[in-house]
């Protein structure tokens, strides 16, 4: 299989000199919001269910934001779910508004697939790595080069990228249509991360050329340390996001979405679990399987050093107050440029149709049986 020397992006390793630079993490650590004290929870809580009410809006949340805003998605009639999920109920809700609480690909995603909705954000800034490692101008020279290859994008990107892939697809059925593009003899080009794109290339035998980007979040779970927190704990399953390096994936007893590892930890005959994946994701596990023990698994080190400590900052910058604020003014619109917007729900719409041809529009949400099955939306 061919190969390529790594293309160093700026944010493949995110790191930055520039102070204030705004895909620094320091930034997005910077514009957390502080906590609110139990009264004012109370307070924004109760305004923000008045303003979505009045302007016929539904909010829907990522199970990384802050469980605040995952309980009130659910308290008000919308949903807690991965990316895809998020889009898709908001364009068969009725709701005239559709809150995205999660980072910028997930409102450019919702509005590609609800055009005549308005679409908002507490913060526009949330950005995500992959996405950001992924620009747009860099991709377009790199698909320009390799014209026979079919362009696969995995959902973690921005709209003008998904305009230039011949297919979209979350992590539940990106195995499948690589297989079936494998099966027809494509040699694909996958963006933006790496490490998804090997787990796929492992399971499938495709011929693919990646992109070489990274979630700063599973790009820090560490195998050695895993190793040790095992042995502190012989009997716990080890649940992983396949964007996590393949040596932690090896170790995984169930590798999987964020739905996938939830539904996991449900059916999986143990009390304990080790979860690489966003720490954010404990709160729905926690009510989903009560009474079971779930585990941090180990990153690059609870310090200085650890650019996320398994937490998105960029999810981390959705909270209730920004929230209120952006319900009570209409801020923070999501707005996707016409033509872009129909190109890349023709990548979007292919991968949907594919599923529904093979009868796997459950694929998307229900969990499979074991790490060979595949994996699900991110």
């Amino acid at each position: 299989m061919p190969t390529l020397a790594p293309i160093r992006i700026e944010y493949d390793h995110p790191h930055s000199n520039k102070v204030g630079a705004k895909i620094s993490t320091e930034h997005a650590w910077a514009k957390v919001l502080n906590e609110p004290t139990p009264n004012e929870r109370i307070e924004l809580k109760a305004k923000i269910k008045r303003l979505l009410k009045e302007q016929n809006a539904v909010l829907v949340a990522h199970y990384y934001v802050h469980p605040d805003l995952q309980d009130l998605a659910e308290e008000t009639g919308g949903c807690v779910s991965d990316s895809l999920e998020m889009a898709r109920f908001g364009r068969d809700h009725p709701a005239k508004t559709v809150v995205v609480c999660g980072v910028r690909f997930m409102g450019e995603t919702a509005k590609i697939l609800n055009p005549e909705k308005r679409v908002l954000m507490p913060e526009l800034e949330a950005e995500c790595s992959l996405d950001l490692g992924c620009p747009p101008d860099e991709f377009n020279k790199f698909c320009d080069e390799y014209p026979d290859r079919t362009v696969v994008v995995y959902a973690n990107t921005s709209a003008a990228v998904k305009a230039r892939a011949d297919w979209m697809v979350t992590s539940s059925i990106g195995l499948k249509i690589v297989e079936h593009l494998h099966a027809q003899g494509k040699k694909i080009l996958w963006a933006p991360d790496r490490h998804l794109g090997a787990y796929i290339q492992s399971q499938t035998g495709a011929d693919m050329l990646m992109w070489q980007g990274s979630c700063i979040v599973h790009d820090e779970f560490k195998t050695f340390e895993l190793e040790e927190l095992k042995k502190k704990h012989p009997h716990a399953k080890i649940l992983v996001h396949p964007e996590s390096p393949a040596s932690v994936v090896r170790l995984a007893d169930v590798v999987g979405s964020t739905t996938q590892i939830i539904k996991a930890a449900q059916t999986l005959d143990a009390t304990e679990f080790i979860v690489a994946t966003d720490k954010g994701i404990f709160h729905k596990m926690k009510a989903a399987a009560p009474g079971k023990i779930f585990i941090e698994a180990p990153t690059a080190g609870n310090s200085a050093t650890c650019k996320s400590c398994a937490h998105c900052p960029w999810m981390a910058m959705n909270g209730l107050a920004n929230l209120a604020e952006v319900l009570a003014n209409g801020a923070n619109e999501i707005h996707v440029d016409a033509e872009i917007g129909s190109r890349a729900k023709l990548s979007i719409q292919r991968m949907l149709d594919f599923a529904k041809g093979l009868n796997l529009g459950a694929v998307l949400t229900q969990a499979p049986g074991s790490n060979r099955d595949g994996v699900g939306p991110a």
